[in-house]
């Protein structure tokens, strides 16, 4: 267990695929902070499993890529702590950092959800001022009105969570059907639903490298549209909110079929990706089927 920063309370999750660029400057955060990791690994082939474990993480090895979700459940179950720290390994937190986190969850119990300050590394503060699945706080114009504080919001992004394990736990951890995006929309969604708060807490501060968890490769930028257009169709449909698959298909299928003709690779992949994800929802297609998890 940890013990400086949070008092042996906290286990962080790391769910790393090809991530061995990365991983180093979180776990080595997570180690100041006098917390132990949990890295589930979805089957990398950079090496990442065994730098995690040459750095002092436990690793589980997952033997095909189950997902974010997914792993991060595998992660949770695993771990006997209050409080898991669900973390990206792109994130590296700043001194102090958890153990803010963990006083703030000590003075809200009805928390059970909450995220640090995140830094781009522009220096812009991320901060998402509405959800597509927000119950509350829905701010319907997208109006962006950064904290200057600690503050309930609609959405925590996934990149950085601490979670009450037995609330995480008790109300099902991620949705297991979604392999990729819109997983930190639905477990808010679910959180508030069940009477929790979600909590922004203003001086835990994390510093984000952006996309920097997997390694570029042909074919990821289609492979990330399709889940990403499948996955707002299937919790549009959990949440009996319009059906978004026919507008999607409609507004990409012409977009990457010009950006064929024009020899557009990059952006044959963006909109065909799209297309192809909305597509396959129309046709009763599955997240899990496209990755051979069912």
């Amino acid at each position: 267990m940890g013990v400086s920063a949070s008092g042996g309370s906290v286990t962080a999750i790391v769910v790393t695929f090809e991530s061995a660029r990365v991983l180093p400057s979180c776990l080595a955060a997570l180690k100041r902070e006098g917390v132990d990791a949990i890295v589930v690994d979805n089957s990398s082939r950079d090496g990442t499993p065994e730098l995690a474990e040459r750095l002092g993480a436990r690793v589980i090895r997952n033997s095909r890529n189950e997902g974010f979700g997914r792993a991060m459940n595998i992660g949770v179950r695993a771990a006997s702590t209050p409080f898991c720290l669900l973390t990206n390994p792109d994130l590296a937190y700043d001194e102090g950092a958890v153990a803010a986190l963990v006083a703030a969850a000590e003075r809200w119990p009805d928390a059970a959800l909450l995220a640090p300050r995140i830094i781009e590394p522009d220096g812009r503060f991320f901060f998402q001022a509405t959800s597509l699945l927000a119950p509350y706080l829905q701010n319907p114009g997208g109006r962006l009105a950064l904290p200057e504080g600690d503050c309930c919001t609609p959405f925590l992004s996934g990149a950085s969570l601490l979670a009450r394990r037995d609330v995480f736990s008790r109300i099902g951890g991620f949705d297991e059907q979604l392999f990729l995006f819109y997983e930190d929309d639905d477990l808010c969604r679910r959180i508030a639903d069940a009477g929790h708060a979600l909590v922004h807490v203003h001086d835990a501060v994390a510093r984000h490298e952006r996309g920097g968890s997997t390694a570029t490769k042909r074919g990821r930028v289609f492979r990330a549209r399709w889940h990403m257009a499948w996955s707002r169709a299937y919790v549009s449909r959990k949440y009996g909110l319009p059906d978004p698959a026919r507008g999607t298909l409609a507004v990409n299928l012409p977009k990457a079929a010009l950006s064929a003709l024009v020899f557009r690779r990059a952006l044959v992949e963006r909109y065909g990706g799209s297309a192809a994800g909305a597509l396959a929802w129309l046709r009763g297609e599955t997240a899990l089927g496209r990755e051979g998890l069912e």
